[in-house]
């Protein structure tokens, strides 16, 4: 692989792949560690690249395996859930209305925090990035029907807590 093609298809990787290893991490500055060493390692093996079906999956299995191995190594600190969702899709038309969506968004990051790990993954690859049940399979090394039980759970679970709260306050 030249490195123009690298710079072309690897290099634009790297917001999805701080964002994975900030969901794993959960620290902005072992999460640009983890980027910048597997950005290295892909630069170290791009003459087998060619071969791979997805360059992209490659990468993210890389940095998963990476963010894991430095999480295991050290105990994370607690960070919220960053917001990300695109205001303008979100377009309440009185302050009141606006405040109860701030509230519900703050209230899903913080759920979403909360969940295990396997759950967190599956939700971030497939509602935060757009992967497909096929690509998170093949970089979180699970069967397709692993990734939509794990998904289903995660929703699941995230609902159920929201309907308590909004019911009984718990």
């Amino acid at each position: 692989m030249e490195e123009l093609r690298f710079r072309n298809d690897i290099l634009p990787l790297k917001n999805k792949l701080y964002r994975l290893a900030l969901r794993i991490t959960l620290n902005t500055a072992e999460a640009e560690d983890i980027v910048q060493e597997t950005m290295i390692k892909v630069w170290n093996q791009r003459n087998q690249l060619e071969a791979l079906d997805s360059v992209e999956a490659y990468c993210l299995t890389i940095c998963r395996n990476l963010a894991l191995d430095k999480k295991d190594k050290k105990v994370s600190h607690v960070m919220e859930l960053t917001q990300e969702v695109q205001e303008s899709s979100l377009d309440p038309s009185t302050p009141h209305e606006n405040l109860v969506q701030d509230e519900r968004l703050k209230l899903v990051h913080e759920l979403f925090n909360q969940l295990p790990l396997n759950y967190r993954e599956v939700m971030q690859l497939r509602d935060i990035e757009g992967k497909s049940y096929k690509e998170i399979a093949r970089i979180l090394a699970l069967t397709e029907e692993q990734v939509k039980i794990n998904l289903f759970r995660a929703r699941q679970r995230i609902r159920e807590q929201i309907k308590n709260i909004e019911n009984y306050g718990l």
